[in-house]
């Protein structure tokens, strides 16, 4: 039947003091609000983050020299133009990404995608920054005199986590308004503790045991692939961008939305790599967080300490948003606003035990490889579809679930994006090296890392090959629910 929430009249944008009662639902024309470059802060914010240091990091214990790291961190950005190209399928529909990837694998086939998916990427990223902000807020909680290494962090969490499925309650506007503040904010902080960080650089650094051959090709693509995985799980961004007016220009939009992400991520993961050069890696073994401590004047810790959680929450409360609107998007009869303290609730349990099982080198590092085998097939037939589609996609269509719907297909699933889907994974699988999974080619070729890459274009070949044949099987090229 007909999607209830098509009808459901909301005004933009909403009060400041109430709760975003909107979710999937349909944005009018009358009520679309807002310029492009709105969206360079709210992704901005999020993105002036303390795994960006840890990330860096770890591209110096891979074994690699300063400027190499660094050309690793460029190319690491590039996939932010993804993240950008799939941004301005939100305005042209006028609802959520969960609700437009019903055009690539079907009514039904999209629930079991967005479900499995897209709430394992939700979850493993409120885990991810939780746990960063729980190791860095017991240090601080330690401070004042509460020192239990497994009760504090577990406080911290839980009292970050509340604050950040408020922000998402409170949903859009509050997101829009808030975050530039909190962006010039913690540019602030960031630099000021990069100041600090700059006189402890050893910038004659050398690798003690310089990498040649399949070994050094091995450490870039590993780097890289965890640089990578940070845009390309950002699905999540056409729901930032779906207040704006269908007028709004995709070149602006893709601008605003790629470099507010890479920009901030691509500068503190370069310091976080100097950092690694003045510091001994068994001084990072604890965490890079207490390493990063040790070097800030008494004074400051505490205000960066409380600069990382500020981000934390931007970054988580922005997930669980658009988190609460894929639990929406799959069917489950909830509202938005419960359906944010459901998300909020999962991530927090999974960071608890990321807590008291694992440090958040080791977290960081594991987490984003595997999590390219899910981010990057799905991020790349999305922003295959928004070309192949020309952008044009007929909301109202997304929220016909009748057979026979435009995105109705083969009983509800789309063959083609949900075996590009699975193909991408499975073949990017074999060419994944890390500490828990090293890929039988991957193996053969040294432990060089080529997930990334295999798994977007495999993912973007297939789904374009199989909807060409359909196409020709149907005797048509005309898209499905697309807009004239």
């Amino acid at each position: 039947m007909s999607h209830p929430h098509t009808t459901e009249a909301v005004s933009y944008p909403e009060p400041l003091g109430h709760p975003e009662t909107r979710g999937i639902e349909l944005i009018d024309s009358s009520q679309r609000r807002g310029r492009a470059r709105d969206l360079f802060p709210v992704w901005a914010a999020p993105n002036v983050s303390v795994l960006n240091f840890t990330v860096g990091a770890s591209m110096i214990l891979l074994g690699l020299e300063l400027w190499q790291a660094f050309l690793v961190i460029i190319a690491g950005s590039l996939p932010w133009i993804f993240t950008g190209i799939i941004a301005i399928s939100g305005p042209a529909a006028g609802t959520s990404g969960s609700v437009i990837t019903r055009a690539i694998y079907g009514i039904r086939g999209n629930r079991v995608i967005v479900a499995f998916f897209g709430w394992f990427i939700s979850a493993v990223f409120l885990a991810l920054n939780w746990l960063a902000s729980s190791f860095m807020g017991a240090e601080l909680v330690a401070q004042l005199g509460y020192a239990d290494p497994v009760a504090g962090p577990v406080l911290v969490t839980i009292v970050v986590a509340a604050i950040t499925v408020l922000v998402a309650v409170f949903g859009h506007g509050l997101i829009l308004r808030s975050y530039p503040y909190v962006a010039v904010v913690l540019l602030g902080i960031f630099l000021l503790v990069t100041a600090f960080i700059l006189p402890h650089v050893n910038w004659n650094y050398a690798a003690a045991e310089p990498l040649e051959g399949a070994a050094l090709w091995s450490a870039v693509s590993i780097g890289f692939a965890i640089l990578a995985s940070t845009p390309l799980s950002y699905s999540n961004s056409p729901d930032m961008a779906r207040y704006l007016p269908e007028s709004t220009k995709p070149s602006r939009i893709i601008a605003a939305t790629a470099l507010g992400g890479a920009l901030p991520c691509a500068l503190f993961t370069t310091v976080g790599a100097l950092l690694a050069t003045g510091i001994d890696s068994a001084a990072m073994d604890p965490g890079i967080e207490s390493a990063l401590l040790a070097l800030l004047p008494a004074w400051l810790g505490p205000v960066f300490v409380i600069g990382v959680i500020i981000n934390t929450i931007s970054l988580n409360g922005m997930t669980t948003y658009t988190a609460s609107m894929a639990f929406q998007s799959i069917g489950v009869p909830i509202r938005r606003i419960p359906s944010a303290v459901v998300v909020g609730a999962i991530g927090t349990g999974l960071t608890i035990y990321l807590v008291m099982s694992t440090s958040l080198l080791e977290a960081v590092n594991l987490m984003l490889q595997l999590l390219v085998l899910v981010s990057g097939p799905t991020m790349a037939i999305f922003a295959t579809d928004v070309i192949r589609r020309r952008n044009r996609y007929d909301g109202s269509e997304l929220f016909n679930e009748k057979p026979g719907s435009p995105f109705w297909y083969s009983g509800g699933w789309h063959i083609p994006g949900l075996l590009a889907v699975v193909l991408g994974a499975g073949v990017a699988s074999l060419f994944l090296t890390n500490g828990w999974w090293t890929g039988p080619i991957a193996g053969a070729m040294g432990g060089i890392d080529l997930s990334v890459p295999v798994s977007m274009l495999v993912t973007a070949a297939v789904y374009v090959a199989l909807t060409g044949i359909a196409a020709k099987a149907h005797g048509t090229r005309v898209l499905e629910g697309v807009r004239a």
